[in-house]
């Protein structure tokens, strides 16, 4: 199973890793620093949650393992595994289209709702990371 050990951590090409969907019981991380700025993991099986600056970034049902996550403001790119299929929550600027790409197909152009909240699913796997590219058009 592909998890993240330490719940989150910086990669080499200053992205981020985060998550573990094999625990039982939540864990968490706050004040993780990253390019200055302030991460907070909760995960565990049942949910995957990053905020950034204590606001929402990511959250995904049931939990998922995020790795490579990287964010600016046109583009947000990351691969996740999981024991099932995942339900992912994005917050991104409000009433925008986005062109979301998973595993290689576009499931499409979709539009955030007034809060700022991009919803799709991706079907996970436990040892192969799926690649999600969401592109504001």
């Amino acid at each position: 199973m592909k998890t993240v050990e330490a719940l989150i951590r910086n990669e080499a090409d200053g992205t981020i890793s985060f998550g573990d969907f094999t625990l039982g019981a939540k864990g968490k991380v706050s004040d993780f620093d990253h390019n200055g700025d302030l991460y907070k993991v909760k995960t565990f099986n049942e949910i995957t949650k990053l905020e950034r600056n204590e606001n929402f970034v990511y959250e995904s049902v049931p939990g998922s393992a995020v790795f490579n996550f990287k964010a600016d403001g046109n583009e947000v790119s990351f691969s996740v595994t999981g024991a099932e299929d995942v339900q992912i929550t994005l917050e991104l600027e409000p009433d925008k289209e986005y062109d979301v790409k998973v595993g290689g197909s576009t499931l499409g152009r979709i539009r955030t709702n007034l809060g700022g909240k991009l919803v799709f699913s991706v079907e996970a796997r436990m040892d192969e990371p799926t690649p999600v590219v969401v592109t504001k058009i």
